[in-house]
């Protein structure tokens, strides 16, 4: 636990002297009195910093003769957003005042926020000769500064080594985790938090939830729901939240209306998450409904409201509704649209086959268009068979990032599907000459509240051996029901037994298949997959024959949306 005691109490005034959340009123009976105390003053700046009145804190500090390093650690507060703060550090030094923990913790913090990575790094090794980088303050303020500053590994070693670890200190680890993209070590962190008897936070818990609803894991979801309910943080606004996204991105919307409808606490943020995971199933009905009886309940709709909207507009490709909401976002309720928000116009658009007014749209739009807005181009012009534009948007697309191997992908295929192998050959000859790989795929699914990870052409299952015999059998069945091979073009200089391997040990279809050998998942229940990429074409295909052919409902969720295969369809149509 953090053992440092906190600084004294400012003094009390009576109701007659003025209001005592004012610190002005404090400081006038100081003066008045003729109290020039350190430690008051010190109180002072802390006040002043949490006030409105933040300027006097600099004049109040060069009123104190000696300042010591509470004196010095209450100035760097004040500034802990901006570089000011480092700079009163500096001068601290030069007096010269060594730190405490609570100076370096609010330190780290401004590193955080201004992205000083070189300076950060300076304090670690500061704090290392000072004996402080272990401290719980200090400590998990340096977790969160390496989490900030996309270095999960090295916030990890520093949890690792501070000593008596509390619940900031393992919040700060399970919400950096969540942030980084490494939702099952945040998990694993969170359940370490609870082994190890430490008490939970809204943090903790909004952090592993985070990662339950990156995994789209419903299991852990309810897990961690649970363990809410226990400790009374399920009724916190921000855990409601939390709450609703987790079960919403796992593709139980009733569930996360139900946690909606139960607490009282829910602010504007439960109302977006909510509306997102309506838009996530393409469930326009009831967003428009849910939208609805948010402003009956006197909030107002902010950019997040018809982001989710737009959205789900957008996978369906309603342009004309798109369009009208748009309007509306600026006309009616007087919001600015962000670059999110213009994509998903661009997206409808192109789905639509509007690929001009798309464009036209991305070209004069107040915003420089980002790969988002050139990739919903590429997908729309790949889908309609648009291979000129698609080779003009894939080249946009690559100009932004000369590695975005989907980019390269999508317009192969596109140029194949029109029997224009020379520019077939131009595409993989820039992929080869600028050393483009294709990102490894990987695909998680759950199971009696395990998340398993499978990568493409993955061996390390210890169950491969059954997974694989599985999967041949399958893909063996449903060629006999018409399914034939979608082929990448990228595999287009391989013979035809390495492209069947290559497809069959996708990642989706290698989890799909361990799902099925489980036992997990008896009739009637979904099989449930995440993965990291877009769904290729030929694991589409193939899963559609898969449900018709076991009878069962398979949900994918890839990086763009749900892709619900049953009797032989998927809710997608086509277009992802």
């Amino acid at each position: 636990m953090n053992t440092e005691p906190p600084p004294p109490p400012p003094p009390r005034l009576s109701p007659a002297t003025g209001p005592e959340s004012d610190p002005r009123a404090i400081h006038a009976r100081a003066i008045v009195n003729g109290i020039s105390d350190r430690s008051l003053y010190n109180n002072l700046i802390t006040l002043y910093s949490k006030s409105n009145h933040s300027s006097y804190s600099l004049p109040l500090f060069t009123q104190i003769p000696k300042p010591n390093v509470v004196s010095w650690t209450a100035l760097i507060a004040t500034q802990s957003d901006t570089f000011l703060s480092l700079r009163h550090f500096i001068s601290m030094l030069r007096h010269p005042t060594l730190p405490n923990q609570r100076t370096l913790a609010s330190l780290f913090r401004t590193c955080a926020a201004v992205s000083s990575l070189s300076f950060g790094l300076a304090l670690h090794s500061l704090s290392i000769r000072l004996s402080l980088s272990s401290q719980p303050f200090s400590g998990s303020a340096l977790v969160h500064f390496y989490s900030k500053s996309r270095l999960p590994l090295d916030a990890r070693k520093v949890f690792d080594e501070i000593r008596d670890r509390d619940e900031v200190c393992y919040a700060a680890l399970v919400v950096g985790l969540a942030q980084n993209s490494r939702p099952i070590d945040a998990l694993a962190a969170f359940y370490e938090m609870i082994s190890s008897e430490v008490r939970s936070t809204m943090y903790s818990v909004s952090g592993a939830l985070r990662s339950a609803a990156e995994l789209a894991a419903l299991e852990q979801c309810r897990m961690v729901h649970a363990h809410a309910m226990v400790t009374g943080l399920d009724t916190n606004a921000v855990v409601g939240s939390a709450l609703i996204d987790a079960y919403g991105k796992a593709g139980f919307v009733s569930d996360a209306r139900r946690v909606f409808d139960e607490n009282l606490r829910i602010n504007i943020v439960g109302w977006n998450a909510m509306m997102a995971a309506y838009a996530q199933q393409g469930d326009n009905d009831s967003i428009i409904k849910l939208f609805t009886s948010m402003e009956a309940q006197g909030l107002r709709p902010d950019d997040y409201s018809f982001l989710a909207i737009l959205s789900s507009l957008s996978n369906a490709g309603l342009d004309i509704e798109s369009e009208r909401w748009f309007t509306r976002m600026i006309e009616d309720y007087k919001l600015k649209p962000g670059l999110e928000h213009y994509t998903c116009v661009v997206g409808a658009f192109s789905r639509a086959g509007r690929l001009c007014d798309a464009e036209k749209i991305a070209n004069t739009m107040p915003f420089v268009p980002d790969a988002a807005v050139w990739r919903a181009l590429l997908s729309g012009c790949a889908y309609h068979g648009e291979a000129d534009m698609a080779w003009t948007m894939a080249k946009r697309l690559i100009e932004l990032n000369p590695n975005d191997d989907s980019a390269y992908v999508i317009v192969a295929n596109v140029l194949s599907s029109a029997g224009r192998w020379e520019e077939v050959s131009e595409v993989r000859k820039m992929m080869k000459n600028r050393r483009v790989k294709k990102e490894v795929g990987r695909s998680w699914i759950e199971v009696r509240g395990k998340v398993h990870e499978f990568l493409a052409g993955d061996h390390l299952h210890e169950m491969r051996d059954d997974i694989y015999k599985k999967l041949t059998e399958l893909m063996e069945e449903i060629e006999k029901f018409g399914y034939v091979p979608v082929w990448d073009e990228m595999l287009h200089e391989v013979g035809e037994e390495e492209k069947r391997k290559s497809l069959w040990s996708h990642s989706e279809k290698l989890a799909l298949a361990f799902g099925i050998i489980s036992g997990a998942f008896p009739p009637g229940k979904a099989i449930r997959i995440v993965k990291n990429l877009r769904i290729c074409r030929d694991c589409h295909e193939a899963f559609k024959f898969i449900s018709k052919v076991l009878d069962r409902e398979i949900i994918v969720r890839d990086v763009n949306r749900y892709h619900r295969f049953f009797n032989g369809t998927c809710t997608c149509g086509g277009v992802w």
